[in-house]
């Protein structure tokens, strides 16, 4: 196998699971909970917005995970998918690092791999390759995971709500 068919795994493999994952927070799809189960994930994660936050995580995550896929307009795909993986680091942070504790390994092999693509382009087999656009310039590269992080962690700092101070008891008296 040669280095184009394994960036195209690679690229199928995470760009279908990152968009998977936004069809179940706005559908009954692929075991989603529809638009009001994605609406209440992302109250009991914190956020503010509502239905209208779920429906700009799920279209972010399912068209940053398509173009991933297909290979198409990567540096911005790239830094879509790693944008609404950064938002669920940070939710997933309080946990560890384990998933199975809930933790926020799963995002960061999500970035990690995105990166990577950012890094090293979609290869041969992609539609940026296939519509005949020039390899993207270097700083696109460098770029994408910084404006991904810089997005999702601005995601976080506008929707998410500070936990709220936990009633103190009153004092007891001597």
């Amino acid at each position: 196998m040669d280095t184009d068919s394994g960036l195209l795994l690679l690229r199928l493999l995470s760009g279908l699971l990152i968009a998977a994952h936004g069809v179940q927070k706005v559908s009954f799809l692929l075991g989603g909970r529809g638009l009001a189960g994605g609406t209440e994930e992302f109250r009991h994660d914190g956020f503010r917005g509502g239905a209208l936050t779920a429906l700009a995580a799920g279209a972010s995550q399912i068209g940053s995970g398509l173009l991933l896929a297909a290979g198409a307009l990567t540096p911005l795909a790239a830094a879509g998918a790693i944008g609404v993986m950064t938002v669920a680091l940070t939710v997933k942070w309080p946990n560890g690092l384990w998933v199975q504790h809930d933790g926020y390994e799963y995002p960061l092999v999500l970035i990690g791999i995105a990166t990577a693509l950012a890094l090293t382009g979609p290869g041969r087999l992609s539609a940026d390759r296939a519509l005949g656009l020039p390899y993207w310039p270097s700083w696109s590269a460098a770029a994408a995971p910084a404006l991904g992080v810089a997005g999702g962690l601005a995601v976080r700092a506008l929707l998410h709500r500070p936990p709220s101070p936990s009633p103190q008891a009153p004092p007891r008296s001597p």
